[in-house]
């Protein structure tokens, strides 16, 4: 009959079936057990970190369960198990989960943060706007630093925002014109090309009087970006590892990380209550104006083109900053 709906307790979601290729299934809905609440997802973040299994290396096994490596979710709680009382059917939420490429997923009432009614009509990938402040807090930047970001993404963009807004001298190194250009509207006093080591290397050494930099901040994930990094870090500075280094080991120039006596920090948080602090520090900022992410989700797909937002990820077209998936 026209104007009714039924619940068929099925749900759409993605399956990696192979290395490049995506299926879309009919799945039943996951039911909250205790102290877990539902989520009817409204869209998900495509997160780098995908990019190895979608890849095919020899230790993943296909297809993945239903949803799995979407991890960027949010939407609106519609079920809660026993035991919760801090989220109710009806909140709007983001959430730490791990099956969000997908119309459901299930979150631990604790790792889920309310959103509040001024963003109501955003989308909101919590993960990696908390990882960015979580990455924030771990540098320690303050009024008067000179900071290299390296790697203007999604990331990068975020950190060269934070980084300027608390006073500190943001130098952008990346290779597209488009990323240069979006770290001068974060707020970046210098821009350089990431193309010839040597350049990138004398250009900063001159812009900061042969000092280098307070701090250095990673967020590219490849050897290279690694091996700047330590270059442009000055004498008792310290260099933050952002970027996600899961393609194979890294080798460290560790004679220069014992003459400058560099402090190190692989800044990825493991603790979920970690994380959900960086979330809602993050709610925070962007319900108050502080931080606008919205200028940095560039590309938009159904849940059945992930494996296009995926290639996108991986190639990173001109102008290109973060894809999202949407669900109807």
């Amino acid at each position: 009959m026209r104007g009714l709906s039924f619940d068929t307790g099925m749900m759409r979601a993605a399956v990696l079936a192979a290395p490049g290729r995506i299926r879309v299934d009919d799945v039943p809905k996951p039911q909250p057990g205790r102290g877990q609440v539902r989520i009817r997802l409204e869209g998900c973040g495509v997160c780098a970190s995908n990019l190895v299994p979608w890849s095919g290396p020899d230790w993943m096994q296909y297809p993945t369960e239903p949803g799995s490596l979407g991890h960027e979710g949010w939407g609106v709680v519609d079920s809660v198990g026993d035991g919760v009382d801090t989220i109710a059917a009806g909140d709007r939420v983001a959430a730490l989960s791990y099956h969000s490429y997908a119309e459901y997923d299930l979150a631990e009432a604790h790792c889920v943060v309310k959103l509040p009614d001024t963003l109501s009509r955003q989308p909101l990938p919590g993960e990696p706007l908390g990882c960015a402040m979580n990455i924030f807090r771990r540098s320690e930047i303050e009024a008067g630093h000179t900071v290299a970001v390296i790697g203007i993404g999604f990331l990068g963009a975020l950190l060269t925002k934070l980084a300027s807004d608390a006073g500190a001298r943001v130098i952008a190194i990346s290779r597209r014109p488009s990323s240069l250009e979006l770290a001068r509207a974060m707020g970046a006093a210098e821009t350089v090309p990431m193309l010839d080591h040597g350049h990138i290397i004398a250009r900063v050494k001159d812009l900061t009087d042969g000092a280098f930099c307070d701090r250095v901040i990673e967020a590219v994930g490849k050897q290279w970006p690694l091996d700047l990094a330590a270059e442009l870090t000055r004498e008792r500075g310290r260099m933050i590892v952002a970027g996600y280094h899961q393609d194979g080991p890294r080798q460290v120039n560790m004679w220069l990380w014992n003459w400058r006596g560099l402090d190190v920090i692989s800044a990825h948080e493991r603790d979920p209550r970690v994380y959900i602090l960086g979330i809602r520090e993050a709610v925070d900022a962007v319900a108050a104006g502080r931080l606008d992410p919205r200028p940095l989700y560039t590309h938009v797909y159904p849940l059945d083109r992930l494996g296009e937002a995926l290639d996108a990820t991986r190639d990173r077209p001109e102008g290109f900053v973060k894809a999202l998936v949407t669900y109807s």
